[in-house]
């Protein structure tokens, strides 16, 4: 029998209009979906390149299963650290221009685990107000003083490290390009402030890598600053299309977290079908440029024409456009008023954004074609004359 406190909060929930279900998608993920038993365009993917479904990726998969079988067995230290995942690390060292690269089951494992390793009692985290939820309970399991900074301001970050605490050490956690509003962090600032006041700084590549140049490599690369960011965090379910995630540095931050870091030490190790997908999705997003260009053709198109039709995006500069509505009825409305229209875009709202600021996630993908885009804002366009009474 259910406590009668979970039924509660579920009530609470709704009365807030933050309750949330699942939807079921049919199928394949693409620039359409089946959802609910409907085909619609598909802005709320991370699948960004549209490689999730290629049949490059579905071939590598095939065979490592036919080679190595489906599952790895054991953790990575115990008897589950095969071949292809050294593999993988390598292909990911070579992307970050890195000495050594480590493999993690997942994003929030990796964040949660990395965390922890590198500070404790006695140090300070400094983290940006909007970092994803993983960066703060990473922060949070490492029980060290945690500093949160206003968002992207390298400024008042350099106010709170100059008035931190002496002693211990000091980590600076941002995301590059941040899930939830589409704006990159000012990380030149931020690592000449880490290397001013002594500080480790640890940069969250999820939604950067494989979508910038050069070759999908990231933000911290396209700054030329791969050299002066010694923790260089990414996944490998957005862009790259498949599962998992990454950390990349120096080969000594590598043995440290096969030795400390929890969340790796104590998991089964992913797959081997999921282990070649990654590596054949890197080759791919190398080979083939064209799917960069296409993703920030579409951007562009779709960026402006909100902005001339009147949506405020924030100040998004990337393939995550964030459509900010504010209150959470008034978004699922314009998430389901949309979903009428044959678009599916997700709303986001607390506690995944701040009180105050949901918002239409729309994320484009590479694969939208000109008419999907259109689609959109053809829908976009009559909500927004129904709002203003036209």
């Amino acid at each position: 029998m259910t406590a009668g406190f979970i039924r509660e909060e579920l009530e609470a929930l709704k009365r807030a209009a933050l309750y949330r279900r699942l939807r079921l998608i049919e199928g394949e993920q693409g620039p359409t979906v089946i959802l609910d038993g409907r085909e619609v365009v598909n802005f709320s993917s991370n699948n960004y390149l549209g490689i999730a479904n290629h049949p490059a990726l579905r071939e590598a998969a095939k065979q490592a299963i036919d080679r190595y079988g489906c599952g790895s067995g054991a953790s990575r230290l115990i008897s589950g650290n095969m071949e292809l995942h050294e593999e993988l690390e390598r292909r990911i060292a070579a992307l970050k221009g890195t000495e050594a690269a480590l493999v993690f089951n997942s994003g929030f494992q990796a964040n949660t685990g990395i965390i922890p390793t590198l500070v404790g009692r006695g140090d300070t985290v400094f983290s940006d107000s909007l970092n994803h939820a993983s960066i703060i309970d990473g922060c949070r399991l490492s029980r060290a003083q945690v500093i949160v900074y206003e968002h992207c301001d390298a400024d008042g970050l350099e106010r709170k490290l100059r008035d931190a605490p002496a002693g211990g050490r000091k980590l600076i956690v941002t995301e590059s390009l941040f899930s939830m509003d589409g704006d990159e962090a000012p990380l030149v600032a931020l690592v000449d402030l880490a290397e001013k006041y002594g500080a480790l700084l640890m940069v969250d590549e999820a939604h950067a890598t494989g979508v910038f140049e050069p070759n999908g490599a990231g933000i911290i690369a396209k700054l030329g600053l791969t050299k002066r960011v010694p923790v260089q965090m990414g996944t490998l379910g957005k862009a790259l299309g498949g599962f998992g995630a990454y950390v990349a540095g120096d080969s000594a931050l590598r043995e440290l977290l096969i030795n400390r870091c929890r969340s790796f030490i104590f998991t089964t190790s992913l797959p081997p079908a999921v282990l070649a997908m990654a590596i054949a999705a890197l080759e791919l997003v190398r080979k083939e440029p064209e799917r960069r260009q296409a993703l920030w053709t579409n951007c562009l198109r779709l960026r402006d024409r909100l902005l001339q039709l009147g949506y405020s995006l924030g100040r998004s500069s990337s393939q995550i456009l964030p459509v900010i509505v504010g209150d959470s009825r008034a978004c699922i409305d314009l998430s389901e008023r949309l979903l009428e229209r044959g678009i599916f875009a997700q709303g986001i709202r607390p506690p995944t954004v701040p009180p105050g600021t949901s918002r239409l996630r729309l994320t484009v993908m590479a694969t939208h074609t000109p008419e999907h885009v259109d689609r959109a804002l053809s829908a976009f366009e009559e909500l927004k004359k129904v709002e203003d009474g036209g």
